[in-house]
């Protein structure tokens, strides 16, 4: 496995990938690898013949007071991780080449960034889109893989490559879950281990969830109440959205059918938690 670290030289290795007809993946990652990146390693390492991850943890999708310097980091581990999982380049740039000075530039996609993310964190998206749209002019890849836990992430991304054009095939992989049932994520370091047990809440909402619209409700404030009350449960716990969705639109909707989203982002002590799932499916 190779390790690049400027625009250029990940260019030059793009061109001669295509130049000799090599089919690209890319997984965009900010690092502290977990199993949930490798299984889209994996994915990707069987979808093309370079797999490419990126490590970059990107400054403008943080806003003001969140943990853009405290956000984990540890280039050896995701060496190994990504070793493992069958990729051949690491790109790992630094900030002030993906953001040169004078930088002015930006991507916004408009209605899927309002609720949600979008709505407790302004210029989240914005930051995203934007990093994103450069790794996919820098790599070039014929498919990129995204985890379905940063579900409004996903949905972003696909309108964005659709709507511009980009070629590229946008892959949903489903949520990697420890074996209790907490969604893995890089921020779980930040937990302590009273809080990693609270942080179980999440995932007992969604699961109340799912239970009660098998057993046949649908009504959106009887299934929001349900999901309350568990988080509630836990002292530790705040809710910063709890909300359904169209799972396709992302609009509001009253009444729960296959294929709506619940989407939950929690906090427990300092830590920023999101989770979700689409009643009908186990995900």
């Amino acid at each position: 496995m190779e390790i690049i670290v400027t625009v250029e030289a990940m260019r030059a290795a793009s061109r001669g990938a295509r130049a000799a007809g090599r089919r690209i993946a890319l997984v965009p990652t900010m690092g502290y690898l977990h199993e949930g990146h490798a299984s889209l390693m994996r994915e990707g390492r069987h979808r093309a013949d370079l797999l490419v991850a990126s490590i970059f943890v990107n400054p403008t999708q943080f806003g003001a007071g969140e943990d853009l310097d405290a956000y984990p980091r540890d280039l050896d581990r995701d060496m190994a991780i990504a070793t493992a999982a069958g990729v051949d380049l690491i790109f790992a740039p630094k900030a002030s080449d993906m953001y040169p000075a004078g930088y002015q530039t930006w991507v916004d996609v408009d209605r899927l960034t309002g609720p949600l993310c979008g709505a407790s964190r302004p210029g989240h998206f914005r930051g995203v889109t934007t990093v994103v749209t450069k790794l996919f002019n820098i790599v070039r890849p014929d498919v990129a893989l995204f985890g379905r836990k940063d579900y409004q992430q996903l949905a972003v991304i696909r309108r964005m490559a659709a709507d511009l054009d980009m070629g590229i095939e946008v892959v949903g992989m489903p949520i990697v879950r420890e074996a209790d049932g907490l969604a893995m994520s890089s921020r779980n370091a930040y937990l302590s281990p009273d809080e990693r047990q609270s942080a179980l809440c999440l995932s007992r909402a969604l699961a109340r969830a799912r239970e009660l619209y098998r057993t046949g409700e649908r009504a959106v404030p009887v299934l929001l109440d349900a999901v309350r009350a568990t988080i509630a449960a836990e002292r530790t716990a705040v809710i910063d959205y709890a909300e359904f969705r169209d799972g396709d639109t992302l609009d509001d909707v009253t009444s729960a059918a296959d294929g709506t989203l619940l989407a939950l982002a929690v906090r427990i002590g300092k830590t920023r938690l999101i989770d979700n799932c689409l009643l009908g499916e186990e995900n």
